[in-house]
């Protein structure tokens, strides 16, 4: 498995890149504001885009589906409860305020302990409600793509609409900090003192949580 963790500086995004060389397929997740440059690194390492995947519909992690999604085909998957806020008017307006399109509607709705197979990758969806009512985190063993769920020594907001700092705390809790110590934590944001951590570190170190 190859990751490719691509920083987006407009508001420290991060997005990634999971490629199974195996089958020269990747999935691509949470894509915003530099398209073109996630299609670069996608083009570099010789994928196929298979899947595009929302970590949870706000505009900053899916202003990008619409041109990865026309520049390759790949099918789209956000978790049910989320699914309806991609499709809505405010959020099509700030995905273009943002320089993207409003994403079109999901191909793959995705329900906690769902598996993606990404070639010989087996992904795992994690319903992890409190950022939005369908944030999801997806894990394959070592690693887990936290979204705007879990950050480096901090958690995600929750004062939107939707958010529930009860609900976030149990989702770290009782959903990651259960997976083991060593896994490597992916944030969708670059907020803490480094681009990634571990689970046991947060357990240890997270101040929020």
């Amino acid at each position: 498995m190859e990751i490719k963790q691509i920083f987006i500086p407009r508001m420290a995004n991060f997005a990634y890149l999971i490629g199974d060389p195996a089958t020269g397929t990747c999935a691509v997740l949470d894509p915003a504001f530099d398209p073109g440059k996630i299609l670069s690194e996608v083009q570099a390492g010789g994928y196929t885009v298979k899947y595009v995947i929302n970590t949870h519909a706000h505009s900053d992690h899916t202003s990008g589906n619409a041109k990865i999604i026309s520049a390759t085909g790949a099918r789209l998957c956000i978790h049910k409860d989320d699914a309806r806020q991609l499709a809505k008017v405010l959020s099509r307006a700030i995905s273009r305020v943002m320089g993207g399109k409003g994403s079109p509607r999901a191909d793959c709705l995705l329900a906690d302990h769902d598996v993606i197979q990404l070639g010989q990758i087996e992904l795992q969806v994690i319903h992890t409600p409190g950022h939005t009512p369908g944030s999801i985190c997806i894990y394959t063993p070592g690693h887990v793509f936290t979204g705007d769920t879990l950050f480096v020594e901090a958690v995600g907001r929750t004062d939107l609409p939707g958010g529930s700092f009860q609900q976030i705390l149990a989702s770290v809790h009782e959903r990651l900090y259960t997976i083991p110590a060593d896994t490597c934590v992916w944030p969708g944001h670059d907020y803490g003192p480094s681009p990634s951590s571990t689970i046991g570190h947060e357990k240890q170190n997270n101040p929020l949580s």
